[in-house]
């Protein structure tokens, strides 16, 4: 008889736990429990022909067509999710391109501008600094869901073309720029220290690091040269900016956490981290930087309702934060505290389905989304400031203390492979007939939660949070 590979988990399922001594020698079907006869033929389930379970067609039958039921109804429902999946995408891809093209059919209009001898050199300049603006603004790619084609380009062809225009309108500005500092000497203290309320010893020289005109200012700038362009819709995050010119000498002096250099190394080398590892050390604060950005508040209240993430689900997507906020990181330390902000673009993003083939999406539980992005924000702004003023180290050393008080046997973490060994000893004598597929093999199942446990997958990894085996 042809079992259907459809229906073998619903065979598997029906297993008993424990079979009497007549099911395992084949006298008693493993189902109904019926006598095997001249009537009623065992039908072998394995492992070989000759041993392991027998059924009978009746029995296999049954399962067979409540299966095939099962699947098509998952079969249908995924295709109404599907739909539903693709309507929600288009209209975030269709944003996403407009903003794209906008900000490129902008950057063009400034090449011409800084080509066009018509303009003074100051105008372009601040053409370029709110352009740049502009450009900042532009969110990361959005990752489509997993029911939509990933092979659609669109998405990096713009981008790519929206990069090469940047490039090329910074070089025209970069041009125009360097004849005019050559033909005219610019002023000790130009009319822009006075507006963005510098310090009495700020040098009168600024570049656009230090000024953020906002995402639209570059429109209406160009409106003021007859170029009319439609502004594309704000985003609800802004980029953080501390470090602009003109705090005070009491904020200059200002130390978030002024002896975090001296304590967090004691603390860290209780719990077995040398601070002296830079590796470890970047590990661990981004554990912390999970736990305490996003980890923490409205997660914790969401896993608690009936439509909330299940354990599985929130691990896969920790671990997924885990290595996106430890890239920032290390980002951060050649490019300055906002290249934290590549980890808040998706940490706080309310429409993305998360990690481990889960496709849970927090925009679609009722709660104060806005102040979890806020929460988010804040959370990273802080660990951005205290590198500003203490130094990247500061930042890390912070993060970290929180990741061993809060996670210290999480993924990164020095004790994860000490966990991952005491649970696949526990799993190596478990009774693993309901576990699902990707947990069948063990050496596999070892080495991805050693290297990237999400690959496991949200449902293995809810099953292995269920039996408390990392626990």
């Amino acid at each position: 008889m042809h079992i259907p590979a459809y229906a073998h988990a619903t065979i598997r399922a029906a297993l008993p736990s424990v079979p009497t001594s007549r099911q395992v020698g084949g006298l008693d079907c493993c189902m109904c429990d019926e006598s095997f006869g001249a009537d009623l033929a065992p039908i072998p389930l394995g492992p070989t022909p000759m041993s392991g379970l027998f059924a009978c067609r009746p029995c296999l039958t049954r399962l067979i067509a409540r299966a095939r039921r099962t699947r098509d109804v998952a079969m249908t429902q995924d295709a109404e999710r599907a739909r539903a999946e693709s309507a929600a995408w288009m209209p975030v891809r269709e944003r996403h391109l407009a903003r794209l093209d906008s900000v490129r059919q902008a950057a063009e209009a400034v090449t011409g501008l800084a080509t066009d001898g018509d303009i003074e050199a100051l105008r372009v300049a601040w053409l370029l600094v709110s352009l740049e603006s502009a450009y900042t603004w532009v969110p990361d790619t959005p990752n489509p869901p997993a029911s939509v084609d990933h092979e659609d380009s669109e998405l990096q062809d713009e981008t790519l073309r929206l990069q090469l225009a940047m490039i090329t309108t910074r070089g025209a500005v970069a041009e125009r720029l360097s004849y005019h500092l050559i033909n005219e000497a610019q002023p000790d203290k130009p009319e822009m220290c006075e507006e963005l309320e510098c310090p009495d010893a700020c040098s009168g020289r600024h570049d656009s690091s230090h000024i953020d005109c906002g995402p639209d200012t570059v429109y209406e700038d160009l409106a003021d040269h007859g170029i009319a362009m439609e502004h594309p819709e704000s985003e609800p995050l802004s980029p953080r900016r501390a470090d602009l010119p003109g705090r005070t000498e009491a904020e200059e002096k200002h130390t978030p956490l002024p002896e975090i250099e001296e304590g967090a190394p004691v603390v860290l080398a209780r719990f077995g981290i040398n601070a002296d590892d830079t590796d470890v050390l970047v590990s661990a604060a981004a554990v912390g930087l999970v736990a305490d950005a996003w980890r923490e508040g409205l997660v914790d209240l969401i896993h608690a309702g009936d439509d909330g993430p299940s354990d599985g689900e929130i691990f896969a997507q920790s671990v997924d934060l885990y290595r996106r906020a430890r890239a920032a990181l290390v980002a951060a330390q050649n490019d300055g505290p906002e290249a934290l902000l590549a980890f808040v673009a998706v940490a706080s993003d309310v429409d993305l389905p998360w990690a481990g083939g889960s496709r849970f999406v927090l925009r679609e539980v009722c709660r104060p989304l806005p102040e979890f992005i806020q929460h988010v924000d804040d959370r990273v702004w802080f660990t951005a400031e205290v590198m500003r003023e203490q130094g990247w180290r500061a930042g890390l050393l912070h993060r970290a203390v929180s990741a061993v008080f809060k996670a210290p046997a999480h993924f990164g973490m020095p004790g994860w492979p000490g966990a991952v060994a005491t649970a696949m000893e526990r799993y190596a004598v478990l009774d693993r007939l309901g576990a699902p597929e990707a947990l069948r093999d063990l050496a596999v199942v070892e080495a991805a939660l050693l290297e990237a446990p999400d690959r496991l997958g949200a449902d293995a990894l809810d099953w292995i949070s269920a039996q408390a085996l990392l626990a």
